[in-house]
């Protein structure tokens, strides 16, 4: 699959919480400045040939639902960008939130104690 643009994402993540939605109810939970409905359309369609959005057909309008999961994208996102920006490695990823200081020393604690549960089964 190829990768989502941000605008994409947007979308997506507006399926993922609506579950099923037409077009103009995606545009209705687009941020401002929204979307023209047109525009929006397109770039639906060429998110289905990619493989992330379906639809079910109502005469000539389109209901589009998500062929991904968003804890699947989460996966395939998550691992292309540790693979790309960080080596491969957990260990640098972690690194790198703790020296911009975005995960404490009690969520480090919690993410070692649940590696050791997971380890312990």
């Amino acid at each position: 699959m190829d990768k989502l643009t941000t605008k994409e994402e947007e979308i997506m993540h507006v399926l993922w919480k609506l579950k099923k939605a037409f077009v103009k109810e995606v545009v209705a939970e687009l941020p401002v400045p929204k979307p023209h409905y047109n525009t929006a359309s397109t770039v639906i369609r060429k998110m289905e040939g990619k493989g992330y959005v379906k639809h079910e057909a109502f005469g000539n309008t389109h209901r589009y639902y998500p062929a991904i999961s968003k804890e699947d994208y989460r996966k395939r996102y998550f691992s292309n960008a540790t693979q790309n920006y960080f080596e491969n490695s957990y260990k640098n990823v972690v690194s790198f939130f703790a020296k911009e200081e975005k995960i404490s020393a009690d969520e480090l604690r919690e993410i070692i104690k649940l590696i050791e549960s997971k380890n312990n089964q």
